[in-house]
């Protein structure tokens, strides 16, 4: 009878699999079979089996068919490690393939149709899938994603980056329209004020009359009378002086409850204006870059002027004072909520935009209100709402 094999559980069993564990060389290695030698003698007695020998008869008979299962399959494992490992960073052939070998069960690249790893590398970068280029240190390769989960995630944040930048460009056009503005009253101001110098004509010479009558002699009480005659200036002078101002119009009835209202309204402006459930944007860099005009939503408000914030980007939750934050315009027809004066708390609708003014016309949505439109309502009194 011949001898049992070794149990599972025996020394020598666990032996042989502690031998056998890890990665082995290359050369001692038969892909067909996908067995792995230790020593150069297993490999030789391998490749004396019947088994071996069968093998290679089946692979024979059709030998484009397995290199082409070895090749998708070793293209199939190394995407899928370029992708997950490394995503869309530049990173060099070598090491990518360097972990991709460091897998006992791997498929060898010698079995498949690229002889090299440059080849395989210039394939990559023929087909479109990677970016491929060479320089002193070798190939690099940066996997192409083109998912169509990511393509979306991508769109979305540039078009997240298009509104920002949209907000920034209307910011900066607002301010510099309000420089030029000032820059426009104060020439016209230099234009219309005119200095002119004081002049004084010869005839208006001081004189004064001394001749005294028989009768103002004897009187005590007598007065010497006097003859002074003023300056005369220029006729531009006279009518500089002789300059009225234009008479005010009077006031109806009607545009005394205008102007009342206003009163009203602006008395009712708090200094603080948090509230809960807006979007504002960051414009401290206390905290560093990372939330520097970044966009955010306010979940809370503590002690009127403090807000705990979450970010948009990152998700992150922050505490910011409110001279820290300042209030995000929305697109046009978007909804927005009243922060500051008699009309807050309101939810309404943004239906146009003055940059000369600085203000907005809203459309209150909700509540009593519903229908009333608000004109020239400043930029820092509302908000964008979150949806």
């Amino acid at each position: 009878m011949g001898k049992e094999k070794a149990g599972f559980l025996t020394p020598k069993a666990i032996g042989n699999r502690i031998k056998s564990k890890g990665l082995q060389k290359l050369r001692w290695y038969c892909q067909m079979c996908q067995k792995q030698c230790r020593d150069e003698n297993g490999f030789k007695c391998h490749c004396m089996s019947e088994a071996h020998q069968r093998q290679l008869l089946i692979a024979g008979e059709n030998p484009g068919a397995f290199n082409n299962f070895f090749s998708s399959a070793f293209y199939k494992d190394f995407m899928q490690l370029l992708k997950t490992r490394f995503g869309t960073k530049r990173v060099q052939n070598n090491v990518v393939y360097n972990e991709y070998i460091s897998e006992k069960e791997h498929i060898h690249m010698n079995s498949t149709r690229w002889v090299t790893l440059t080849g395989f590398t210039k394939w990559l970068g023929r087909e479109g899938i990677c970016k491929v280029d060479q320089t002193e240190k070798g190939w690099f390769i940066q996997y192409i994603d083109r998912d169509p989960l990511a393509l979306a995630r991508q769109k979305e944040l540039e078009k997240q980056k298009a509104r920002e930048k949209g907000d920034d460009e209307r910011h900066a056009k607002a301010i510099d329209d309000m420089v030029k503005r000032g820059q426009d009253s104060s020439k016209d101001s230099a234009s219309t004020s005119t200095f002119t110098e004081l002049v004084r004509d010869d005839e208006g010479k001081i004189s004064l009359n001394l001749q005294l009558n028989s009768e103002q002699k004897a009187t005590t009480s007598s007065q010497v009378p006097t003859r002074v005659s003023m300056p005369s200036f220029s006729n531009k002078r006279k009518q500089t002086f002789n300059a009225t101002k234009p008479p005010k119009k009077a006031k109806s009835a009607l545009d005394e409850i205008i102007a009342a209202d206003k009163r009203k309204k602006e008395m009712l402006h708090t200094e603080n204006w948090i509230c809960k459930d807006i979007v504002v944007k960051i414009i401290t860099k206390r905290l560093g870059d990372r939330y520097f005009k970044k966009k955010a939503v306010v979940n809370d408000v503590q002690d009127k002027f403090t807000a705990i914030v979450t970010m948009l980007d990152s998700g992150d939750k922050v505490k910011f004072d409110q001279t820290h934050l300042e209030t995000v315009i929305p697109a046009i027809g978007k909804p927005v909520l009243i922060v500051n004066g008699g009309y807050r708390g309101c939810v309404a609708t943004l239906e146009s935009i003055d940059t000369n003014k600085f203000s907005a016309t809203l459309t209150i949505t909700q509540g009593p209100l519903n229908g009333r439109t608000i004109k020239d309502l400043k930029y820092e009194d509302f908000s964008k709402k979150i949806d």
